[in-house]
């Protein structure tokens, strides 16, 4: 066959591919519980790709196992984009760093299409702790080694491994109490029980605006929109923090180019139109969305990331 056919042949096939997809309907599988970040944020992802595309999106909650089950099931599933992940930084990165032998790798078993949102965290103190400042938190500390307590959402979660990078960063002896959820925490820090926590913000907005809660920092590199007043611990003096827990989409490694960048580009105009947008930002979530190669790239640095905060915190998984 001359060239120039088997050309035209392969760019002919290639676009009557992308022109098919979806050929059905779409699972959008979001490996945490209904009421989570990545089901909020599935649900409105799934209506705007549904209109876009010409067949449903439906959503489908997978938890468990801090989103193994669901990311095995997908890594495992045909790989014609029938089959898609809204998977976190808990699936993507911290499962990995806590037990490597988990039955999936991000970059192996998936095709990455895009970060979609970041989920940052608020250290919050309960207001009877007689620190105002961050400075003065960090002092208190000091001077009561493994005295003061904070909460997590559970044993190798973000909020846990953030605080263990910021008490390693900033040398403190601080006593961890592990609990079932964010909501937990929360109502642990509220109640005195625990001393402080690293927070999503819909969970403590209320209680902050309350007095209930103190803030001191934010975990990201950029202030949040929600609380534009709340400094980043690195304009507090802890220069390069930035750890959030960032929501992706994926689908099972081999899914043809074409369809990713299909998705990506359908992904890339719902998530900027203007009721998606207002509702992540009520939602306090941070837009991510940067491609393909910068979702590629993320993930390996949230893989070293999460690999180094495990390694120097000591941090075991459950």
């Amino acid at each position: 066959m001359k060239a120039w056919l088997l050309t035209a042949l392969i760019v002919a096939s290639a676009a009557l591919g992308q022109d098919n997809y979806p050929s059905k309907s779409v699972r959008l599988i979001a490996a945490a519980a209904p009421g989570g970040n990545p089901d909020v944020l599935g649900r409105m992802l799934a209506a705007k790709l549904s209109d876009a595309l010409g067949r449903p999106f439906v959503l489908e909650n997978i938890p468990g196992a801090g989103g193994v089950v669901a990311a095995e099931l997908v890594a495992r599933s045909v790989p014609d984009g029938h089959v898609l992940m809204l998977g976190d930084s808990g699936a993507m990165a911290i499962n990995i760093a806590l037990n490597p032998k988990v039955p999936y790798h991000p970059l192996k078993d998936f095709a990455l299409i895009t970060a979609l949102a970041a989920v940052p965290t608020v250290l919050v103190a309960n207001p009877a702790v007689p620190a105002p400042t961050l400075n003065d938190f960090i002092a208190l500390a000091k001077s009561k080694p493994g005295q003061l307590s904070y909460g997590s959402a559970g044993n190798g979660s973000v909020h846990h491994l953030t605080m263990a990078v910021f008490a390693s960063r900033a040398g403190l002896d601080l006593l961890h109490i592990p609990y079932k959820g964010g909501s937990a925490l929360v109502a642990a820090t509220l109640s005195g029980e625990v001393q402080a926590g690293w927070s999503g913000i819909p969970n403590v907005l209320s209680h902050l605006r309350a007095g209930k809660l103190r803030v001191y920092a934010i975990s990201t590199a950029q202030r949040s929109g929600t609380l534009p007043d709340v400094p980043t611990a690195a304009e507090l003096g802890f220069p390069g923090f930035d750890i959030a827990t960032v929501i992706g989409l994926q689908a099972p490694a081999g899914t043809p180019r074409d369809i990713v960048a299909r998705l990506q580009a359908a992904v890339a105009k719902a998530l900027r139109e203007r009721d998606v947008a207002e509702r992540m930002a009520n939602l306090a979530m941070d837009l991510r969305e940067n491609g393909t190669q910068d979702y590629v790239r993320f993930v390996k640095e949230d893989l070293e990331r999460y690999a180094a905060a495990v390694k120097a915190a000591g941090v075991k998984h459950d």
